[in-house]
């Protein structure tokens, strides 16, 4: 009779940890499904920080209830060892067959509450990975859309002022010419001008030669400053 009570205990006990373990498997189901659901409604929300701040949570309650559940599956797997242990002692030969019965309709019950559990999980971690992996993917092609947007106003400028830069040369070049003209024209009126052309002439082409110069290093600025 005490065994009979004992093993009664048993039975007891594990059709306790199998409810406590149907109840949590539904809650970690709905946690798992509530999760895709939220990462799928950041895609076109603008603003991340919310869905962040949920996901985040949701990985704290994935945690604490695969721990859980992992404990549940433990203490149910000692129980059903401690049926078997006892289905075989002397004293049950009169109950084995209803005890082997029993044992094993609670093994079976453990064994798909574990194969749920593994695949419940299983499916969250997809999901996270697969979703982890699309952020970081987002998060370079925005990258790219801010260098490229960085580049296109570089060339911009850099475009303005080479047409700037241009307009001025041609106007300066212009009316370089425009005084040579003259003042060759005095030149050949006047022989004892032609060494102030020959000074005029070389101080067109220093100026020349300093204004490319200037012009090379703020190109190589802009560059330089471009592609930090």
């Amino acid at each position: 009779i005490l065994l009979g009570d004992f093993i009664y205990y048993l039975r007891k006990q594990a059709r306790q940890l199998e409810n406590e373990l149907d109840l949590k498997l539904v809650s970690f189901s709905k946690l798992c499904t509530s999760y895709s659901s939220s990462r799928d409604g950041r895609r076109s929300d603008t603003s991340d920080t919310t869905p962040l701040l949920n996901n985040s949570t949701q990985d704290r309650m994935f945690d604490t209830m695969s721990v859980e559940l992992e404990q549940l599956l433990a203490k149910l797997t000692a129980v059903n060892d401690k049926m078997a242990e006892y289905t075989n002692a002397p004293g049950t030969s009169s109950l084995n067959a209803a005890l082997m019965h029993t044992l094993q309709r609670h093994r079976d019950i453990l064994q798909d509450y574990t194969h749920e559990f593994h695949k419940t999980k299983g499916n969250f971690l997809a999901i996270r990975e697969r979703e982890d992996l699309l952020g970081s993917v987002r998060k370079d092609i925005e990258t790219y859309k801010s260098v490229l947007s960085s580049l296109n106003s570089f060339h911009s400028v850099s475009f303005s002022i080479a047409m700037a830069t241009k307009e001025n040369m041609t106007s300066q070049r212009g009316l370089l010419k425009s005084i040579q003209s003259r003042v060759n024209t005095l030149a050949n009126r006047f022989p004892t001008i032609n060494n102030l052309t020959q000074r005029i002439n070389l101080r067109k082409r220093r100026d020349s030669l300093i204004l490319g110069s200037v012009i090379g290093v703020c190109t190589i600025l802009l560059l330089l400053y471009a592609f930090h």
